[in-house]
């Protein structure tokens, strides 16, 4: 049998900006994705997806086309996967595939930490250990989820769940970089209760123009980069402030909606209190970050200001990235 798991992320600067040569800055976070694969004599393979779909669902693969026996709902991702991987074996596979750790309790929504992402690469990773042709799973993640998303995406969810940790990460060479979390510098995740759309946003900025704000974020994220880097709290603080107005600007003049569903009355409170909070990834919904040097003016942040509709989640940061075991039966 084998077990991977891969952690989601958040992106805490350099979204969209990434997409144009600009470095991102994006944290793991201990969500993770979980999968089990065991090996049968079945001449078809069986998946089943606790908290996503009822019940296992059949399929075979011939000459990489997939046979689906029972219902395909909701299993595009492994299709993309499993061919990048290249998978060509005589018997069946029985997978397992659970990333209920990235749900809202409430409703069932993903709350925006990448948990598609982080299924890729867990995928990617379990199926390297049961004969897949391509020889780096890491290429197999990065190929699979982006073919899943359409051709759009910088690549950035999968560089950082695959190492873990706070990295730096260009998507002209796919490079990660491990940075070090500033001393002093503490977070706070919220779930704004909104669920947005990465890929209706990456598809509507794909699909505009050049403009200033573009080149304007690109050398904001490019400071906020070097800012992390540094390792000084106080600096990434500083920078964030300058960043953020540039991000709004940016987000106004694509018609984005970073700042929608109160992410931009968060911000503004946060500001006003002296903290520094913005939406992480697309925006628009999901998640945002609060961040602070003070954990006592973060927590009575959290007290006395998060909106009714915010939920503060249980997330820090996750320094391990994929984790494969092989389990002896």
């Amino acid at each position: 049998m084998i077990e991977a798991s891969a952690p989601g992320k958040v992106v805490l600067s350099g979204e969209y900006a990434v997409l144009n040569g600009a470095p991102a800055i994006c944290m793991a976070v201990n969500r993770r994705a979980m999968v089990t694969i065991n090996t049968t004599a079945d001449d078809y393979h069986v998946v089943t997806a606790p908290g996503h779909v009822e019940g296992p669902r059949r399929f075979l693969v011939r000459d990489r086309v997939f046979g689906w026996l029972d219902s395909s709902d909701e299993f595009e991702l492994l299709e993309h996967v499993w061919r990048a991987a290249g998978i060509d074996r005589s018997g069946g596979l029985e997978l397992r595939l659970d990333t209920s750790a990235f749900l809202d309790p409430a409703h069932a929504w993903k709350t925006g930490i990448g948990s598609s992402a982080a299924l890729s690469v867990a995928l990617a990773y379990a199926l390297h250990e049961v004969g897949a042709r391509a020889k780096d799973p890491l290429e197999v993640a990065h190929r699979g989820h982006l073919d899943f998303q359409g051709g759009l995406g910088s690549g950035v969810d999968i560089a950082t769940s695959a190492a873990g940790g706070l990295i730096e990460y260009w998507m002209k060479d796919r490079s990660a970089t491990r940075l070090t979390m500033p001393a002093g510098l503490g977070c706070r995740l919220f779930w704004s209760g909104s669920p947005a759309s990465t890929g209706k946003k990456l598809e509507r900025y794909s699909s505009d123009g050049p403009k200033p704000s573009r080149e304007a974020l690109s050398l904001a994220a490019r400071r906020m980069a070097e800012a992390w880097a540094g390792g000084s709290a106080t600096t990434v603080l500083e920078e964030y402030r300058e960043y953020i107005t540039v991000l709004r600007e940016f987000s106004d003049d694509h018609q984005l909606g970073i700042f929608d569903a109160g992410h931009a009355a968060l911000t503004a409170s946060a500001a006003d209190a002296g903290l520094v909070y913005k939406p992480c990834g697309a925006g628009g919904g999901d998640i945002g970050i609060l961040l602070a040097d003070d954990p006592a003016s973060a927590d009575e942040f959290v007290t006395e200001s998060l909106p009714g509709d915010f939920r503060l989640l249980d997330i820090g940061i996750d320094d391990q990235g994929v984790q494969v075991t092989r389990v002896e039966e």
